[in-house]
């Protein structure tokens, strides 16, 4: 018997298989889930990135609320919110007008800055040129979008002062900055603790402001250092000249860059962040440091 062979099949190499592509509608897809990623992310990042300015802010605040409190260790006092000559003071830059940040540089770690300021000769003073177009960290509060020294004129005119974004309380409501307001910096003002009869855990010491872009700077103890708490003033047009023209006698309230609210520094060395809801009563009252009314409940 015959065997016929039979046949073997071709031998054929191995193709890759081919990969199929993304159709348009698949990758449509992809892009919005990424988008509905992102847009879900960045908020809680900027939320998270304000988070910190705020803590850094308060930092500040308590940065300065313990140079004011080893200020009064030393001289016994309060330092004054402004001193000069006399009052009410004006906003515009005339006279000697010495601020409270001025007075505290040796406890903020300023202490060759205040040795080349001089007291007497005033804020404005040709010799307190250079100083007054210094800034520091610690008078500027993070989320401030503005520059932290402030330029003004051209060519061989321009006047760099320096700016911030932290201010005394000097009363309860709006009016001028004179000797007898009843917060605790105002015009040479000498306040001890025992004269803060309302307790020092009530009565605020410092607080954030919106400075505008013709702020007289941090040596200022004008309405660029003084605040009261009438109440919150917006941030809305904050680069445009402020309302009180120059030579005015009027000051105005806190406020910040932060949302709902701004932080506050009281006379007991504690920080609190108070929102804008604040009961206007209420807010007054933290402004008065000896109305002698029990406060209203917040």
């Amino acid at each position: 018997m015959t065997c016929i062979p039979t046949s073997q099949p071709a031998f054929r190499p191995a193709t890759p298989r081919q990969r199929e592509a993304f159709t348009l509608v698949e990758l449509l897809v992809v892009i919005a889930i990424i988008g509905v990623l992102v847009g879900l992310l960045l908020p809680a990042v900027q939320a998270a990135r304000e988070a910190a300015r705020r803590v850094s802010c308060m930092n500040n605040m308590t940065q300065l609320g313990l140079a004011i409190h080893h200020y009064e260790f030393s001289m016994e006092q309060l330092p004054a919110g402004v001193i000069n000559p006399e009052g009410p003071i004006r906003n515009e830059a005339i006279g000697q007008h010495v601020s409270w940040i001025v007075q505290i540089l040796p406890y903020v770690e300023q202490h060759n800055l205040f040795e080349h300021f001089d007291i007497e000769a005033g804020a404005y003073a040709p010799e307190n040129i250079e100083s007054r177009a210094r800034s520091f960290p610690t008078i500027m509060c993070p989320s401030f979008p503005g520059p932290s020294v402030i330029v003004e004129g051209f060519g061989e005119t321009v006047t760099k002062i320096g700016s911030n974004t932290y201010a005394g309380c000097y009363n309860d409501s709006e009016a001028p900055i004179n000797i007898d307001n009843n917060g605790l910096l105002f015009l040479n003002s000498k306040i001890r603790y025992s004269e803060i009869l309302d307790g020092s855990s009530q009565t605020i010491l410092l607080g954030e402001t919106v400075p505008k872009s013709n702020s007289l700077g941090w040596a200022s103890g004008t309405r660029a250092t003084l605040r009261n708490t009438s109440g919150f003033e917006s941030t809305q047009d904050w680069h445009q000249p402020p309302s009180a023209e120059p030579g005015s006698l009027v000051v105005g309230g806190f406020g910040s860059f932060h949302t709902g609210g701004a932080v506050f520094t009281f006379a007991d060395g504690s920080t609190k962040f108070l929102t804008e809801a604040i009961d206007p009563g209420l807010f007054r009252q933290f402004g008065n440091r000896a109305d002698g009314e029990l406060l209203l409940e917040e």
